[in-house]
């Protein structure tokens, strides 16, 4: 499983995101619907599933799920352990 369909399917799971809605170029923000519990909810589940530290400040400049993906490969990269 590659990681934008690991991390598609915990949004769904998780976060009960449309998989239909799901799309690279789709608005993270919009799609999602977070509130500021939800981000942190968020971060947990990303370090639950990944093993990687995350800030939820970075969650900032991430405006497309590509955004997303990238952002977690590249941590995923650096592999700051939790």
């Amino acid at each position: 499983m590659g990681i934008e369909e690991k991390i598609n399917n915990f949004l769904v799971e998780e976060f009960e995101v449309d998989p239909a809605r799901i799309s690279p170029s789709a608005d993270l923000k919009e799609i999602l619907e977070l509130d500021s519990l939800d981000y942190i909810d968020l971060v947990v589940v990303i370090e639950n599933n990944f093993g990687i530290k995350v800030d939820p400040v970075d969650f900032v400049d991430l405006v497309t799920f590509q955004d997303f993906y990238d952002y977690i490969t590249s941590r995923l990269n650096s592999k700051e352990p939790v």
